[in-house]
């Protein structure tokens, strides 16, 4: 990757090592990702492991949060992750991000934070209510800390693949770049959300979006046993108890996922009207799912086993590097601005 070319556009994106990676990542940001990184126009892509993020939740948990690090890095290299086209790399090896954080802690108010519903969910979520981290509560503050290191004036806006609940943590990133540029003159730019088509996946319980706290997801590194299992657990119409019974499509789990997954959508709409006229069976759908995200995943287990513990390291130090020197280039700017070029 030329990391000298001031014209490309940046891409930076990435995921806190809590645990593997699922089909919700994957139709919410990983495709995207994979579109971005192949796509003919020119891109200075990165992908953060932040794992000093993920330390916010699971502080208790060090040890875990290095051994996500590397599943997570070999989930990136199984979906087609390319380290010559993308720069993979640890958010604790490029210590100016949180240089940068603390300049931002002064740019942004707390009640602005705690009015942030991704970060509100997360808490109710996690039932932090009654002990909440400062981390956890300004981690989005470390997040537009991360994008903004990697922006060029020249670039212009910067690209995050993200999904849709992410969009809140793009605006308070926008709202603290506009900021710093009142004060200190324009040196950082602002970010936009590249979103999926497919705005949040469910989970196979068909009450919560699919989430590793809720075990509702299809895990990327799923066996193909698991995954039958899963499938043919996923919620459908409680109602459809006969096969002749019209079914209801709505809400139905094999539908939103042949909906988000399916290649052929015209056999999937034949499916949706059969079903919902009646004559069709769950145990037939939940097949024919099957067969599809076998075909999705087949390749991801296959390339998944032949990365090791050790390619995934060398992968991640060689990143971190090179993202080092993009981000010390930035703070050399942004000290500047501040007065702090001493």
């Amino acid at each position: 990757m030329n990391l000298q070319n001031p014209y490309k556009s940046v891409v930076l994106t990435g995921d806190r090592p809590t645990g593997p990676l699922h089909l919700g990542h994957y139709i919410g940001s990983l495709k995207n990702r994979l579109d971005l990184q192949n796509s003919p126009q020119s891109h200075d892509m990165y992908i953060m492991v932040a794992d000093t993020q993920a330390l916010t939740d699971h502080f208790e948990h060090p040890t875990l949060v290095r051994q996500y690090t590397l599943e997570l890095v070999k989930d990136y290299l199984a979906i087609g992750i390319d380290p010559e086209k993308t720069t993979l790399f640890i958010q604790s090896q490029v210590p100016e991000l949180c240089e940068l954080t603390a300049y931002f802690m002064n740019l942004v108010t707390v009640s602005r934070l705690e009015r942030n519903p991704t970060v509100k969910a997360e808490i109710q979520q996690k039932g932090m209510q009654e002990s909440l981290p400062a981390g956890f509560l300004c981690y989005p503050v470390s997040q537009a800390a991360d994008i903004t290191a990697f922006g060029r004036l020249e670039s212009g806006t910067i690209l995050v693949p993200v999904g849709e609940d992410q969009l809140p943590m793009i605006e308070i990133t926008n709202e603290i770049v506009r900021r710093f540029n009142r004060l200190y003159g324009p040196c950082l730019q602002e970010a936009k959300g590249v979103l999926s088509p497919t705005a949040r996946l469910m989970g196979i319980d068909g009450q919560h979006k699919a989430g590793k706290s809720l075990n509702n997801a299809i895990y990327l590194k799923d066996s193909k046993e698991v995954l039958r299992e899963k499938v043919f657990q996923m919620y459908t119409d409680p109602g459809h108890i006969h096969v002749q019974d019209p079914g209801k499509v709505d809400g139905n789990m094999i539908f939103h996922y042949l909906d988000a997954f399916a290649p052929d959508q015209e056999q999937v709409r034949a499916f949706k009207a059969h079903y919902e006229k009646g004559g069709l069976g769950d145990v037939v759908l939940k097949k024919y799912l099957f067969s599809v995200l076998e075909t999705l995943l087949g390749p991801i287990w296959e390339k998944r086993q032949t990365v090791r513990d050790q390619d995934a390291m060398e992968v991640l130090m060689h990143g971190s590097k090179q993202a080092r020197q993009r981000v010390q280039e930035k703070m050399s700017h942004v000290r500047a601005a501040m007065q702090l070029d001493y």
